[in-house]
């Protein structure tokens, strides 16, 4: 990866990068992965992506998409499998409290704008075609919990994860940290994920980097599909 792609560039300090020396490979590396990757798109719903929507932020949603996009007519071309992630089945789901679990959230959002669609619908421009499937992971962030998803992905014969969507600090981490968990390669095309904040965004992708996947462009994450 080049280092002028890495989004955590200038704010991860000098003494941080260099604590993971001993152990782990350096941030600079060949990209590491399979020859049998799927898409997992998360959570990219107007919810998200919407700054409308409470949950939403548009100012790096949007782009997110726009990125998601180019990534996903590269991989439908390849014939490559590919999810998606978003809460429930019906969109305009009430969750119990037991549904929503215990996330901290705000107990009296501002109300919606009188007409606002429902939110839990994966935005227009990166919409599931045929034959595409989409887990509904209930109030849990990761697209492993509970769901089908591991499952599907060894019936599609897949020994790697490409992983995009929203937020980098919650539901694409955890969704990482289970594929990693599960022995598959993840992918991070970082254009591809975003977060409200930015600095959640750059460290969260840092500390993957380190960890758990390899973050690179969304170039890069091209360049190997045409790879293959």
């Amino acid at each position: 990866m080049n280092s002028a792609t890495k989004p955590w560039t200038g704010v991860v300090p000098e003494a941080d990068l260099a604590s993971f020396g001993r152990e782990f490979a350096e941030e600079d590396r060949p990209l590491r992965a399979g020859t049998r990757p799927a898409i997992l798109v998360i959570d990219m719903t107007r919810a998200f992506v919407d700054s409308t929507y409470s949950t939403g932020w548009s100012p790096t949603g949007v782009p997110a998409v726009h990125a998601n996009a180019r990534l996903l007519a590269v991989a439908r071309r390849a014939g490559l499998p590919i999810f998606f992630t978003k809460a429930y089945a019906d969109p305009d789901h009430r969750p119990l409290p037991a549904e929503r679990g215990r996330w901290k959230l705000n107990a009296a959002p501002e109300p919606l704008p009188a007409g606002t669609p429902p939110g839990d619908v994966i935005v227009d421009e990166i919409a599931p075609q045929p034959g595409e499937i989409v887990i509904n992971k209930g109030g849990k962030p990761s697209g492993f919990f509970g769901t089908p998803l591991a499952s599907q992905l060894v019936h599609a014969g897949c020994d790697t994860t490409i992983v995009t969507g929203m937020t980098t600090s919650g539901c694409v981490r955890a969704t990482v940290l289970d594929a990693f968990q599960y022995n598959f390669h993840v992918i991070v095309p970082h254009e591809c994920a975003a977060d409200r904040s930015q600095i959640s965004h750059q460290v969260n992708l840092f500390d993957m980097h380190m960890k758990y996947a390899d973050v690179v462009g969304v170039d890069d994450t091209i360049e190997y599909i045409h790879s293959l």
